[in-house]
């Protein structure tokens, strides 16, 4: 087996990472931000790391494919009161319609097959 190549490995510490502000409708969403590694997908598609501050919201949206996360810190809420925790994986099938709040800020790890705005 040959040895893993320059630019075959990009390795990045969340905790000391740049995020990217999060933007819906070409506009940036206030409090929201992500990490993303592979630059071969459009922003937020695939796999990558979200980040709400407290208080914040997201958009009323409907899932064009299906989305999976894990809640690695704090807590979100789903608009039906449904409230994920530290350690939570989550799964939300293609046409999932949803908007999700966080009082106390929350860190996830996303994986999108592909997105498109619906709602």
């Amino acid at each position: 087996m040959k040895p893993i190549q320059p630019g075959e490995r990009r390795v990045v510490n969340i905790a000391e990472a740049s995020f990217l502000p999060f933007k819906a409708d070409g506009r940036e969403v206030p409090g929201q931000s992500f990490l993303q590694l592979d630059d071969s997908q459009p922003p937020g598609v695939g796999f990558h790391i979200y980040r709400m501050a407290p208080g914040s919201s997201s958009q009323p949206h409907e899932h064009t494919s299906a989305e999976q996360f894990y809640v690695i810190e704090g807590e979100l809420q789903d608009n039906d009161g449904h409230v994920y925790r530290p350690g939570d994986l989550v799964f939300l099938s293609r046409g999932t319609q949803h908007f999700s709040t966080t009082r106390t800020g929350c860190t996830l790890a996303v994986f999108i097959e592909s997105w498109e705005e619906n709602l």
